[in-house]
């Protein structure tokens, strides 16, 4: 039986295509459309094939739905993984990037995760978080330029700017609600998302935003389901920083994080530690002892991870085991 491995450079309009079989290698370029992706699968791949690319997002669409019902091994590869795996490298293109995606899967196929198809809900919740951010920043942006306006008062054009930026961000602010309110809609129709929002909400300090998040991140907790590892994805854990006996660090996070969902987090432990529950006990107790406020509201973040996959591991809300005075 051959062996065939296929490494795929995605753009918005094109797709360039290492195939090798047995050792033999062939450079294809080919329409980033539906009928021209068929296409080449039927032609050139047999079942059984080893199929990677790079995670761009929307621009990956196309090839995951004709992918979806072909019978292949299909690996989708972190950006950032692949290009701390080549090493000292010179020169860059299409054709040399499916090169090394096809290379790369060929020799790490076994330590790879193999990509499945996401359920319908989890790909609207995916879009519309998308959406949502981008009004969200947005706005931050105009709230931001209203600062600027009283620079402009000797001009007297001022007052007309700021009416104007109230009226973009009273807009976008109708947005990102619709939008909301679809992502609730979304949840609600679907049973198992539902149950599973209500469990990671009732975890202190984690609110809508937050559960929405895990949940497309996870893909409704299918594709990450240890804590460790999803402590370690959003940059909550402290990891050492060594050498010998004469080079030796504090431990310190890792700069490989979701940025986004670590400063989710944060608001979220900020939050817990306001309300009475054990994390706001425990918080409190390590700031007693000396430790740094930072270290342990980070320590905060990382409890609150653990305690929503205990939750939806368990299938039992949230019980918070402070006795109250």
């Amino acid at each position: 039986m051959k062996k065939i491995f296929i490494g795929i450079d995605i753009s918005s309009k094109t797709l360039d295509i290492c195939l090798k079989i047995d050792g033999r290698i062939q450079y294809l370029t080919i329409q980033n459309e539906l009928k021209a992706i068929r296409a080449f699968f039927k032609r050139h791949v047999a079942n059984g094939a080893v199929v990677a690319m790079e995670n761009t997002g929307r621009y990956n669409w196309n090839l995951f739905e004709v992918l979806t019902d072909l019978d292949l091994l299909v690996y989708v590869l972190s950006p950032l993984h692949l290009k701390k795996s080549l090493g000292l490298s010179r020169g860059k293109n299409d054709k040399i990037d499916s090169f090394r995606i096809c290379n790369y899967i060929e020799k790490n196929q076994h330590e790879s995760v193999i990509w499945k198809a996401s359920s319908i809900s989890i790909r609207k919740l995916k879009i519309l978080l998308t959406e949502r951010e981008a009004r969200v920043r947005m706005r931050g942006q105009l709230v931001r330029q209203q600062h600027d306006y009283k620079l402009m008062k000797s001009l007297g054009i001022d007052k007309e700017l700021l009416k104007l930026n109230k009226k973009l961000i009273e807009a976008i602010h109708a947005q990102v609600k619709k939008i909301e309110l679809d992502i609730e809609k979304c949840i609600m129709g679907d049973c198992e998302l539902k149950k599973k929002a209500e469990l990671i909400r009732s975890v202190p300090g984690v609110g809508k935003v937050v559960c929405w998040t895990m949940m497309a991140k996870t893909e409704g907790f299918t594709t990450i389901t240890d804590p460790r590892k999803m402590a370690c994805y959003c940059g909550v854990v402290p990891f050492d920083h060594q050498s010998g006996t004469s080079i030796r660090y504090r431990s310190r996070v890792s700069v490989f994080a979701d940025k986004g969902l670590k400063s989710l987090l944060h608001l979220a432990a900020m939050s817990a530690i306001r309300l009475n529950n054990e994390l706001k006990t425990y918080y409190r107790r390590k700031v007693e002892e000396g430790k740094n406020k930072m270290s342990v509201l980070n320590a905060v973040r990382n409890k609150i991870v653990h305690r929503i996959f205990a939750v939806i591991k368990n299938q039992t809300m949230y019980k918070n085991d402070l006795v109250l005075s």
